[in-house]
């Protein structure tokens, strides 16, 4: 019988739904499609979003996952998953979890960046849809008591964008830095 243990990740309580992980060395790509719940292409293109998840090739050209690979995997499952993060939320959210507490204030960075939600908020949501239900054609000219909650959408979309561009400045510059 093989000895498992209960995934741990740093600045994280270990939530109920976290699968057991084997006490070995090294796993095939199916052994930890089973241990998170994915299928072989979801962990393939995972590889291929997160830089943190790079698992080696074996001889023959099989990846060789790793304890921390399996972790990370799981992780990168939980925020994308669970947490509802965009592949971008889920990069800089690893990125500073990885970094760890932030340099500036020694306090640990926000859990969840602001604004970045796959769901509109409920106010927005019921907003956007009585101004679609309303209007009778779809190029029909916004009235006066749209107009301001069509310009709220507007500056959330600029805020969205910019940190976009904040986080892909970011990106570009972490393998800068390394060499």
């Amino acid at each position: 019988m093989i000895a498992t243990r209960t995934v741990l990740q740093q600045n994280h309580p270990v939530s109920q739904t976290q699968a057991a992980i084997p006490e070995k060395l090294f796993f095939k790509i199916g052994e930890v499609c089973d241990i998170a719940g994915v299928q072989a292409h979801v962990l393939r293109y995972w590889e291929t979003e997160f830089p943190m998840l790079q698992p080696q090739k074996n001889r023959a050209g099989q990846r060789t996952y790793r304890r921390r690979d399996v972790e990370m995997a799981l992780r990168i499952k939980e925020l994308l998953y669970d947490e509802q993060y965009t592949i971008a939320g889920a990069k800089k959210k690893l990125a500073a979890e990885l970094r760890g507490p932030s340099r500036d204030s020694g306090q640990p960075l926000p859990s969840k960046p602001l604004g970045r939600s796959l769901k509109p908020p409920p106010s927005l949501a019921a907003r956007f849809s009585q101004a679609a239900s309303s209007s009778s054609s779809p190029e029909a000219a916004p009235t006066d008591d749209q107009r301001p909650a069509l310009r709220q959408i507007a500056k959330q979309l600029r805020e969205v964008l910019d940190l976009l561009d904040e986080g892909d400045a970011e990106m570009a510059e972490g393998p800068a830095r390394q060499k």
